[in-house]
C-alpha cells in the first residue's frame, strides 16, 4: 500500500469516528468513580515500636526488639514551687484502712487461720510440722546488737545542687528527705493515683507520668523526643481499666508526646502472647493488686476478670508485723521511713517462702547501707514468720485491711460524650430478645450472695463493709456503680436490688488467691473453658516471686476445685515461669510480640485519626470490648 493509500484510509476511519460521536452526544453515560489506589501495607519496623507497661512500683519499657524491658522506679520527686512549703510523700507500704479499731483483731484472726492451714498440711516425709511460736525466736532477738562494719556505707541520696524540677525513678527514690521535693507514685493498685491530697488532680498525675516516662525515653532508650514522631507506641493496660484515664493516657501520648499511632492491649492478653500460650487463667501478683482474667484465643473474657486490691506490698508489711513480733532487731525500722521500705522488700525478697518442708528456727543475717549513715550487720532468728507472711495472699484477713474496697469487678461504661455510639447506644437498639439473653448471661455470671463458700461466710463482718470514698477514687471512679444487664428495665426492683446488694457484698470481700482463681474459672461460659482453665492458670507479675510457691498454688487449687471438674481435668497446671523467663517480664514480652504479628496491622490508632475521632477510634481499633 502506498503513502498516499494510507493517509486517505486514516482519514476515513478518523470521518468514522466523529460520526458515532455525533450519534451519541444525546446519551447519558455514566460517570467512572475516580480510581482510588489501594492503600499500600507498609513495613513497620519493630525497632520503631515502643511498648510501656505502666506497673504501680516498676515501669517496664523498651523497644520491640529489645531482649530486656528498661525497668525504673515508677516514681518522680517535684521540687518545691515555694520555700517553706510542707512536704509530701505518697505512702508506700502504708495504706487506708489499717488503723481501724478492728484491724489488729482481724490480723490475730487471720494469723490463727494461717497456722492451722500449715499445721494441718504433712511435710513431704508424711510427718506434721512442729509449730514455732514466735516467744522462741524473741528471747534471742531482743539480746542482739548491729555490728559496724564500716563507718559509712558509700550510700549517698541524689544529688540536688543544680535544683531540677524534678527527678524521676531511682534518683527520686533516693532523694534526701531534707531536701524540699514532693515524691508521687503516680498509679496505685493498677489505676492513676487520683485522691484528694496535693499533687494528686487528674492533670497532675498525667503530668507526672508524661515527665517520667519522657526522661526514661530519652535517657535509658536514647530516643529524642523531637524524633517520637517516626515512632509507635503499645500500651498495655489493666484488665478492669477506668475508660476516662485510659482516654487520657492515649491523649497524652499521641498529642502531647507526639508519637505517630498507638495500640492499647489488655496485660492478661498479652501475658499469653509472651508466655507462647493460646488460652490460660492469668493470674497477675503485682506490688500492690492482683489481676484475674480467663484469656482465650487472644480475648479476654470479661466476666471473668477480678482484681483484688492487695499484692506484694502488702505481703511486705504483714512481715514486718511478723517480724516486729518475734523482736526484730532493727528496731528503728518505720513503714513511713522510703529507705526501711526498700530495706523491708529486700528482707522478704531473701527470706520469704512457701515451702512446708523449711521448718524450725534459723538464723539469718542482713545488712543496712544507708545514705550517711554506717553500714551495719544484723542477726535475726526466724521461725514460721518466713512462710506465714506469704500465705497472707490466700488468708487476707491477716493484712488487717477493714473497711475499704477489697475486689473489682468489670462494670458497663456509664458513657462518653465523644462517642455516641457506646454501648449504652447499642443496649437500646439491640432486639429485645438479644437483651433478654444478654441479661440472662450476665446475671449468671454475677456473684453469688454473702455465704456461696463456707470460708466466706464465716469471714470477719468487717471484710464484708462498704467500700471508703478514697478508695473508690483509687480504683477508678467508672468501677462505683454496679453492673447492669441489657434488660434492667424489665426487672422488678426487687430483684435489681437484690443483684447491687449482692455485688457490693462480693466487691467488699477480701477474697484469697486461690478462691480468687476458682471464681474467675467458674465465670467462664463453658465446662470446656472451664476445662482449659484449669490445665493452664498462669501466674505473672513479682508478687508471688516465691520458693515452693508453684506446687503450693497447684495443691491449694486441687483441695478447693468442685468434685465434677476434679473427676474431667485431666490435670491442673500452674505455670510460673514460662520458657524460664522472668515473670515480672512476660506481659511486656507479649507486648512485643504483638509489635510482630500480622493482624496487629489493623489495630494501630494513628494521631491523625485520634484528633479526628478521638475515643471512638478505641471501639472500633480496641483488640477487646471498649
Amino acid at each position: 500500500m502506498t503513502q498516499a493509500e494510507r493517509e486517505q484510509e486514516n482519514g476515513k476511519e478518523k470521518e468514522r469516528e466523529k460520526e458515532k460521536e455525533k450519534d451519541q452526544r444525546g446519551v447519558k453515560r455514566p460517570i467512572a468513580p475516580p480510581v482510588i489506589p489501594e492503600p499500600l501495607q507498609e513495613q513497620i519496623q519493630s525497632n520503631f515500636i515502643v511498648v510501656i507497661h505502666p506497673g504501680s512500683r516498676t515501669l517496664r519499657i523498651g523497644r520491640a526488639t529489645d531482649t530486656l524491658p528498661t525497668a525504673v522506679p515508677h516514681v518522680i520527686a517535684r521540687r518545691h514551687k515555694q520555700t517553706g512549703q510542707p512536704q509530701y510523700e505518697d505512702p508506700w507500704l502504708v495504706r487506708e484502712g489499717l488503723n481501724n479499731p478492728e484491724s489488729n483483731e482481724q490480723r490475730q484472726n487471720g494469723l490463727k487461720m494461717v497456722d492451722q492451714a500449715i499445721w494441718s498440711k504433712k511435710m513431704s516425709n508424711g510427718v506434721r510440722r512442729t509449730p514455732v511460736s514466735a516467744e522462741q525466736a524473741r528471747s534471742y532477738n531482743r539480746q542482739i546488737r548491729p555490728v559496724v562494719l564500716d563507718s559509712s556505707s558509700r550510700g549517698k541520696w541524689t544529688i540536688t545542687a543544680q535544683h531540677p524540677e524534678h527527678l524521676v525513678g531511682e534518683e527520686a527514690l533516693y532523694v534526701n528527705p531534707a531536701d524540699c521535693y514532693d515524691v508521687h507514685w503516680p498509679i496505685r493498685r493498677g489505676q492513676l493515683n487520683v485522691h484528694g491530697g496535693p499533687g494528686a488532680s487528674l492533670t497532675a498525675v498525667l503530668a507526672d507520668l508524661e515527665a517520667i516516662w519522657s526522661q526514661v525515653i530519652q535517657k535509658q532508650l536514647e530516643i529524642p523526643l523531637k524524633d517520637l514522631k517516626y515512632y509507635r507506641c503499645i500500651l498495655l493496660v489493666p484488665d478492669i481499666y477506668n475508660r476516662q484515664h485510659i482516654k487520657e493516657l492515649v491523649n497524652m501520648l499521641l498529642l502531647n508526646m507526639g508519637f505517630s499511632a498507638i495500640i492499647v492491649h489488655q496485660e492478661s492478653v498479652c501475658a499469653t502472647f509472651g508466655s507462647g500460650l493460646s488460652s490460660a487463667c492469668v493470674v497477675d501478683v503485682g506490688d500492690q493488686k492482683t489481676s484475674l482474667c480467663c484469656v482465650e484465643d487472644g480475648v479476654s473474657h470479661r466476666n471473668s476478670r477480678l482484681c483484688l486490691a492487695y499484692g506484694g506490698s502488702d505481703v511486705t508489711r504483714c512481715f514486718f508485723w511478723l517480724l516486729q513480733r518475734a523482736g526484730f532487731p532493727y528496731r528503728e525500722c518505720q513503714l513511713s521511713n522510703r529507705m526501711d521500705c526498700i530495706q523491708l522488700q529486700q528482707l522478704k525478697e531473701n527470706f520469704c517462702h512457701l515451702d512446708q518442708d523449711i521448718s524450725g528456727l534459723q538464723d539469718h543475717e542482713f545488712r543496712t547501707r544507708f545514705p550517711e549513715s554506717p553500714a551495719l550487720l544484723y542477726q535475726v532468728r526466724l521461725g514460721d514468720e518466713k512462710l506465714q507472711a506469704p500465705m497472707a495472699l490466700f488468708y487476707p484477713t491477716m493484712f488487717g485491711i477493714v473497711g475499704q474496697k477489697m475486689t473489682s469487678l468489670q462494670h458497663r461504661s456509664q458513657g462518653d460524650p465523644e462517642d455516641p455510639h457506646d454501648e449504652q447506644y447499642l443496649l437500646g437498639t439491640q432486639s429485645k430478645q438479644d437483651q433478654s439473653s444478654k441479661a440472662s448471661a450476665e446475671r449468671k455470671s454475677l456473684p453469688k450472695p454473702p455465704g456461696f463458700e463456707g470460708e466466706l461466710s464465716g469471714q470477719d463482718p468487717s471484710e464484708r463493709g462498704g467500700s471508703a470514698h478514697g478508695q473508690d477514687v483509687e480504683l477508678g471512679h467508672s468501677q462505683n456503680d454496679c453492673l447492669m444487664g441489657g434488660a434492667e428495665m424489665e426487672e422488678p426492683p426487687s430483684a435489681l436490688l437484690f443483684r447491687k446488694t449482692a455485688m457490693t457484698q462480693f466487691e467488699g470481700k477480701a477474697l484469697g488467691l486461690d478462691k480468687a482463681i476458682l471464681h474467675s474459672i467458674d465465670c467462664c461460659a463453658s465446662d470446656e473453658t472451664k476445662r482449659k482453665m484449669y490445665s493452664s492458670i498462669l501466674v505473672v507479675g513479682g508478687g508471688l516471686l516465691f520458693h515452693r510457691a508453684q506446687e503450693f498454688l497447684q495443691h491449694r487449687i486441687l483441695n478447693k476445685m468442685p468434685p465434677s471438674f476434679r473427676r474431667v481435668v485431666e490435670s491442673v497446671e500452674v505455670i510460673t515461669r514460662p520458657k524460664d523467663m522472668d515473670p515480672r517480664l512476660i506481659s511486656w514480652k507479649g507486648g512485643a510480640v504483638l509489635a510482630c504479628l500480622d493482624t496487629t496491622q489493623e489495630m494501630w490508632i494513628h494521631q491523625r485519626e485520634w484528633q479526628r475521632f478521638g475515643v471512638r477510634m478505641l471501639r472500633e481499633r480496641a483488640a477487646f470490648v471498649w
